[in-house]
């Protein structure tokens, strides 16, 4: 029984210090209501944002649909991918680079009211590149690129969300 008690008392002494200092588990978005049926438009649908940003959407309620029948546009004119190289050996061969992955977006009405204005957003990582290991160098970069496109779907629906509130 002892051990039950010192248990839960760690626990709340734990957890006293995130209740102090505003700490919450992230809940859905409050996402404007005319987002209830959302067209997606962007140059490239199959993208892993959008993707991702289509699952978010409609995990926190709002419908995607294509053609007619939406009430809103979320309009993503620049969803654009970019590798910099920042270094290069003294074998003249890159020895690291960045990832860069940005994104501008706005949401309006059927109507064209500007619901949530134009916001660009912007996500970078720095890899360092290995040519001995060139296969684990190809798959970090791609994870890497699709934890961008994670990052930038969570903080695109936050702003959507910012919205609705």
């Amino acid at each position: 029984m002892a051990g039950v008690t010192r248990r839960s008392l760690l626990g709340l002494a734990a957890g006293l210090p995130l209740a102090a200092c505003g700490f919450r588990l992230q809940g859905a978005a409050e996402l404007p209501p005319a987002m209830s049926a959302t067209r997606i438009e962007t140059t490239d649908p199959y993208s892993h944002f959008v993707r991702r940003l289509t699952i978010l959407l409609e995990q926190n309620g709002a419908r995607v649909v294509e053609g007619a029948g939406a009430t809103a546009v979320l309009e993503i004119p620049l969803n654009q991918v970019r590798k910099d190289v920042l270094s290069i050996g003294d074998n003249a061969r890159v020895r690291e680079f960045r990832v860069v992955h940005r994104v501008r977006f706005r949401l309006v009405d059927t109507a064209g009211a500007v619901l949530v204005p134009e916001h660009n957003l912007e996500q970078s990582r720095v890899i360092s590149f290995d040519e001995q290991d060139i296969l684990a160098a190809t798959r970090e970069e791609e994870y890497l690129r699709e934890e961008l496109a994670e990052t930038l779907s969570r903080q695109v629906l936050r702003t959507l969300g910012t919205a609705g509130a």
